[in-house]
């Protein structure tokens, strides 16, 4: 299973656009680490390898506009740090 067929499976993930198939991998990460259960998280570290998937959400941390929740932030910050 790629990362698109994934994003399809999952339209709760998604509910903000029709256009799930052109979604970014960014995208995706961003809205499966603010929206997705503990199920989902898994299955994106394994399609897409836990360090791409930190490499990404320090990325998206870093800009001038976060869309990720405070709480988000902060448990992932702690978990890739340990983890990735």
């Amino acid at each position: 299973m790629d990362i698109h067929t994934f994003a399809k499976k999952r339209p709760y993930l998604f509910w903000y656009t029709k256009n799930v198939p052109n979604l970014s991998e960014p995208a995706i990460v961003e809205a499966v680490l603010n929206y997705g259960d503990f199920d989902d998280v898994k299955k994106i570290m394994v399609l897409l390898g836990k360090r791409k998937v930190a490499r990404i959400f320090q990325k998206q941390i870093k800009g001038k506009r976060i869309n990720y929740e405070p709480k988000i932030v902060n448990y992932f910050t702690i978990y890739f740090k340990k983890h990735a």
